[in-house]
């Protein structure tokens, strides 16, 4: 695991790097609004996915390393996504752009622009929550290369059922919240829960040419 502080016209970035020792694809995956890259299925999927010849890199966004507590604009936050890639595409392999809530959206926004291989996309909020009627479905759809959704059951941003047809696939976390989080009262425990989640994303990065 290696450390890189990546600059962009939103601020410094880093870039936490887990190798692969074969590796055929990168995935750079960001965290939302409210988290960081210690997020269980950020973590999760670095401890795994590099035996599946996918290396890793969990991408702290500008706003974080400084050490505030908002998330900027999304147009910042596509801006500090933008300065990052060509650090993320120096390996020289096939970059699956990826994030959780917030960061999922850049990832779909900005993933043609990029020339992303794919999009993973870790609780897509697909509206606020409550308010089902700003619906966020364009950014998602409009992602324009393999995109896979991994969602809680019952994510207040966005439930399996409410997505639309579309040309994405979707693994459903059974009972998850929006962090994957299960209650404790659920048939499943957390660390199946964590299990569906790298499973889904391992089964999907092998289908990728």
């Amino acid at each position: 695991m290696t450390t890189e502080i990546v600059g962009t016209d939103a601020g410094d970035a880093r870039v936490t790097w887990h190798p692969a020792p074969k590796p055929r694809l990168v995935l750079a995956v960001s965290h939302g609004a409210g988290g960081g890259i210690e997020a269980r299925d950020l973590r999760a999927l670095a401890e795994v996915l590099p035996a599946h010849g996918v290396t890793v890199a969990r991408v702290e966004q500008p706003w974080r390393v400084a050490g505030k507590k908002v998330a900027p604009a999304p147009k910042t936050l596509d801006v500090g996504w933008r300065g990052l890639w060509p650090a993320l595409a120096a390996p020289g392999l096939p970059v699956i752009s990826g994030g959780r809530s917030a960061g999922a959206r850049v990832a779909c926004r900005t993933a043609v622009e990029l020339g992303a291989h794919a999009v993973l996309a870790l609780s897509f909020p697909l509206h606020p929550p409550g308010k089902p009627e700003k619906s966020r479905a364009e950014e998602l759809l409009g992602s324009g290369v393999p995109t896979l959704v991994v969602q809680g059951g019952n994510d207040p941003f966005g439930k399996p059922e409410e997505f639309p047809a579309g040309d994405f696939e979707m693994v459903e976390v059974p009972y998850g919240d929006h962090g994957f989080t299960v209650p404790k009262r659920a048939p499943l425990g957390q660390d199946e829960a964590v299990a569906i989640v790298t499973d889904g994303v391992v089964k999907w990065v092998g289908s990728l040419g």
